[in-house]
């Protein structure tokens, strides 16, 4: 009973960010909304994290075998993807520097917050 708990939670999260998606004027991904939702409710501690760990345990575990139909459906479009093979190299590339920029940014800002709050401390 508690595991079907947890999956109501993660797909009533997922059901109110696809009416929030409805209502918005812009085209935003529910899956995102949903996501966001959930760290909203972790944050003001409406949801608390061990109410949905198992669930949450189980989809990031099996995560590849969910990305598998999208991986699949990918080599319909082979051609496509070698005609442009520059470009997506250079996407990857930047976006894998910007991603290493921001992660390097993110340890150290919180490294400073860290030892600020214990120089706060003592």
């Amino acid at each position: 009973m508690k595991l079907l708990t947890q999956i109501g939670v993660v797909c009533g999260a997922y059901w109110v960010s696809q009416c929030i998606e409805h209502v918005l004027p812009f085209p935003f991904p529910a899956s995102v909304i949903s996501l966001l939702l959930l760290l909203g409710l972790l944050l003001v501690k409406t949801l608390k994290a061990k109410q949905i760990q198992e669930v949450a345990d189980f989809l990031t575990g099996n995560m590849g075998f969910f990305f598998l139909p999208a991986t699949v459906s990918i080599m319909n479009y082979v051609d496509t993807i070698f005609e442009n093979a520059a470009a997506f190299f250079t996407i990857c590339v930047v976006s894998m520097l910007t991603t290493f920029a921001a992660t390097a940014g993110t340890v150290v800002l919180t490294r400073r917050l860290l030892d600020r709050r214990k120089e706060d401390a003592e």
